[in-house]
């Protein structure tokens, strides 16, 4: 978490009536004090478990769009509230976990390792998701260090499962 991309000084004011910052904040979880990328991963998993019983295809697909419609998602309500990834915003985590279970095993230790792993990367940001974080602006900006995270954290999926 980049203390200068995730400022949150500044008083802000989301519409949770407003579907675009409804689905940014993930359903509201992103507005849960302490944590909130914690909080909106772990409001992904009943979305992961649903989505888990489609085919390869159409999951990937699901994922490829609410990658796509994040960038709006993300950047839209940024631009709102005025703070580059609020933290709050946290459709990026949910495009996030959706990267990091692709096409693994649907069990309550491989949703935990996943979210586990997940959260680490997205954490501590390991090169080159931390040029990403730093680098990019916009909503493409918010949307992909969490999407390099999912990939890194996928590939160690891919190794244990």
């Amino acid at each position: 978490m980049s203390s200068s991309k995730k400022s949150e000084n500044k008083p802000v004011e989301f519409n949770l009536k407003n579907p675009v910052h409804f689905l940014a904040l993930g359903f509201g979880s992103g507005l849960l004090p302490k944590a909130p990328g914690t909080y909106g991963t772990l409001a992904a998993i009943p979305l992961f478990l649903l989505m888990s019983e489609l085919s390869t295809m159409y999951y990937a697909l699901v994922v490829l769009l609410s990658c796509i419609i994040g960038v709006y998602l993300c950047g839209r309500t940024a631009e709102d509230v005025g703070v580059h990834d609020h933290g709050a915003i946290v459709w990026d985590e949910f495009a996030g976990f959706f990267i990091t279970m692709f096409m693994i095993p649907v069990s309550w230790q491989s949703v935990l390792v996943g979210f586990m792993l997940f959260r680490l990367f997205d954490i501590i940001k390991p090169w080159p998701i931390s040029v990403a974080d730093k680098k990019l602006s916009g909503g493409f900006g918010i949307m992909f260090d969490d999407i390099l995270a999912g990939f890194f954290a996928l590939a160690i999926m891919h190794i244990i499962f």
